[in-house]
């Protein structure tokens, strides 16, 4: 795994500073397919996706975002860091990058704000793909993940941390995938990782769903407990149309466990075969 990308990008959007990893390019064959927005989960800076980015950037015009409070967008203590925030990041995203034609694609969490978004139709919205994202929310099950496991890995890398450190947290990552997270880990706000894990119980996901209009595609983890079969069944009785894949062998981190299943699960819905 390597994380070489063209270029990182900063731009004024939503009233913050919005960083997002460019990869692939806008030329030759990739100027006639659309452009891919990635948006990360709760602690997942751009880089750490940036293999991710690379794949994808082979065919499209490639942009992985730092979600506010992450990597090197904006945080503060006056920041607001709600669900409905982080959405209008991403629809102000990518009118800032001017984007004609493009996908969102959103992991976890950043499945929840393309959701989000793709029901505010943004001009130039063309496919939405939601990957694993919690189903949790009000009068629902609690979102199967520890807080503590969260703060405890930030505070380490906070203070500065190895990849031993980071294994405890993450025992079946990679070597190159551990040091990422140990050196980019204390770039996500605590603050902003505690808004967003309440939001996951106190943010209505479901809400959003009848308002998508786009194709989209529904992407779970086999071994995970995010999105189990009975969520699948109600996600698609509310987005009429919608595409489902299980990746096999993998646990909520999708890529991480089966990367090669992962691209698979696209089939041709970007357009072509990633």
């Amino acid at each position: 795994m390597t994380t070489t990308f063209v270029h990182g990008l900063n731009l004024a959007a939503n009233g913050i500073r919005q960083h997002v990893l460019r990869y692939g390019g806008a030329g030759g064959e990739r100027a006639q397919r659309d452009a891919v927005v990635l948006v990360p989960g709760i602690t997942s800076p751009a880089i750490t996706w940036g293999f991710v980015g690379e794949r994808l950037g082979r065919h499209f015009d490639t942009y992985v975002l730092d979600v506010r409070g992450r990597g090197l967008s904006s945080a503060s203590d006056q920041l607001d860091y709600s669900l409905d925030a982080q959405i209008a990041d991403a629809v102000a995203l990518v009118k800032a990058l001017g984007l004609e034609r493009y996908a969102l694609v959103g992991h976890s969490m950043g499945g929840r704000i393309v959701a989000g978004a793709a029901a505010a139709a943004p001009q130039g919205l063309t496919r939405v793909v939601m990957i694993d994202p919690p189903v949790s929310g009000p009068g629902r099950r609690p979102y199967p993940a520890n807080y503590a496991w969260y703060a405890d890995s930030i505070a380490a890398a906070t203070v500065g941390c190895n990849r031993e450190t980071m294994r405890g947290f993450c025992p079946t990552w990679t070597d190159e995938q551990l040091d990422l997270r140990a050196e980019w880990l204390h770039t996500c706000d605590l603050r902003a990782i505690k808004t967003s894990f309440d939001g996951f119980h106190t943010d209505d996901f479901h809400r959003f769903l009848p308002g998508i209009r786009v194709p989209a595609l529904l992407m779970t983890a086999e071994r995970g407990d995010v999105v189990k079969p009975e969520d699948v069944a109600e996600i698609e009785g509310m987005v009429p149309g919608v595409l489902h894949h299980r990746v096999p062998g993998a646990g909520h981190m999708i890529p991480w466990d089966n990367e090669e299943g992962f691209y698979a699960a696209f089939g041709d819905f970007l357009g072509v075969r990633v």
